[in-house]
């Protein structure tokens, strides 16, 4: 019902109340006026009626019209006095309902049905609302990437990456990560390939071999020696890496890694490669080349997100609107996840309004306190205005009842 209809409803009753009162008051002349030209005693039980009547409306219509104004515009005392008291009346308010219904006895039982999980696994199922979301969404991201500044971002990108630079000791990690690989044996792959690479390398050049080892001999030595010669010198190291290639534990597989171990430590430790990995990151990273590389990281990633945002159809969206149903699914069908996210909501939405109760009691307060008088009244009025007019129309019937008994017993008893 709004304000207009709760007038006319007001008024409606406001009328049926004076005239009832006005009623008692025809009745009263006219039971006085028949009275003096009549002995009849039983007009005057309806005159005491009328007249105690008459006076009960009045006390109750001055009773309650001196709730929301002064009764004819007259200035008299204790009379307006929800205008007169409205800031006091604000604190009352805010206090009695910070009490009674924001106290934990009273909003535990309704924190404790909320089911927040379930509802939103059914409004992220419906295809409308997920595209309604991934809509607002990337407007959102989109408004940010708009206001951001090109200069200013690749700046901080490039001041973030220096200050994270700036103490990594790439020595540190290079050699760390050659001893990770050792301690995982990972380098024995590249022993056994590359020894079969030299095993086959030597089988298909003998030929070469057998040149190297014919320039190298004496012009007495026949060549048949010589040929001979480089045959056990082929099939020698062929043999060898083959053997390296085949035998796990063969023991230059254990020299190698010995000397890896050994590099990769002088690696760590050594200031010579501290400082040689430092130039090589400096060159690597100078102010001109950082800031370079972050404005063109930035504009990739900026475009990317611009092309991608826009587009109905794009791979993010798609990514995004996977993970919703998925999501969505969870939230309807396990129990487990239900329990957490709803638990979660009642525990933060339970703090949350017992550490904010002053704020509502402060709001109600300054929301009354700031009303303006007149206005208050009226809102008042408007809401328990028509149920006050009862009250001058009980006024009226039992003020006529309690004049009508005492005139009765007057008239009788005494």
């Amino acid at each position: 019902m709004n304000d207009e209809q709760k007038r006319k409803q007001l008024n409606k009753y406001k009328a049926f109340a004076t005239g009832l009162f006005v009623l008692m008051v025809v009745l009263f002349i006219v039971t006085t006026l028949l009275q003096k030209n009549n002995d009849s005693h039983w007009i005057g039980f309806v005159r005491a009626f009328a007249e105690a009547a008459m006076v009960g409306a009045l006390a109750d219509w001055f009773a309650v019209t001196a709730l929301f104004k002064h009764p004819l515009g007259l200035p008299i005392p204790h009379t307006n006095l929800i205008e007169n008291s409205k800031e006091k009346l604000g604190d009352n308010l805010g206090s009695f309902v910070v009490s009674n219904f924001l106290s934990p006895q009273n909003i535990r039982p309704y924190i404790q049905k909320i089911k927040i999980s379930n509802f939103v696994g059914e409004w992220l199922d419906k295809e409308k609302n997920q595209t309604a979301l991934i809509g607002n969404l990337s407007d959102i991201v989109m408004d940010i990437l708009n206001k951001l500044d090109d200069t200013e971002v690749s700046t901080f990108i490039s001041k973030k990456v220096t200050e994270m630079t700036e103490e990594i000791r790439l020595n540190k990690i290079l050699g760390n990560g050659i001893i990770y690989l050792l301690d995982k044996n990972d380098h024995q792959k590249i022993v056994t390939n590359l020894s079969k690479q030299i095993k086959d390398y030597i089988v298909e050049n003998d030929e070469m071999i057998q040149n190297k080892v014919k320039e190298g001999s004496y012009s007495f030595i026949p060549s048949f020696i010589d040929n001979k010669i480089a045959d056990k010198i082929s099939s020698g190291l062929a043999d060898f890496f083959k053997d390296v290639e085949e035998n796990p534990t063969h023991e230059i597989r254990n020299l190698i890694t010995k000397k890896i171990y050994e590099f990769s430590n002088d690696l760590k430790e050594l200031p010579r490669w501290n400082d040689e990995f430092k130039t090589i990151k400096n060159d690597f990273l100078s102010t001109d080349k950082l800031e370079g590389y972050s404005k063109d990281i930035w504009v990739s990633i900026k475009n990317t997100l611009y092309k991608e945002l826009q587009e109905q159809d794009s791979s993010l969206k798609k990514y995004i609107s996977k993970n919703l149903n998925e999501f969505s699914n969870n939230l309807k069908t396990d129990e487990n996840l239900q329990n957490k996210i709803d638990h979660w909501v009642r525990v933060t939405a339970y703090k949350y309004i017992l550490k904010n109760t002053h704020q509502a009691g402060k709001l109600i307060s300054s929301t009354v306190g700031n009303w303006q008088g007149k206005e208050l009244s009226q809102k008042m009025e408007l809401e328990v205005g028509k149920d006050l007019q009862f009250i001058r129309v009980n006024g009226t019937i039992v003020g006529g009842l309690v004049g009508l008994i005492i005139y009765t017993i007057v008239h009788f008893f005494i």
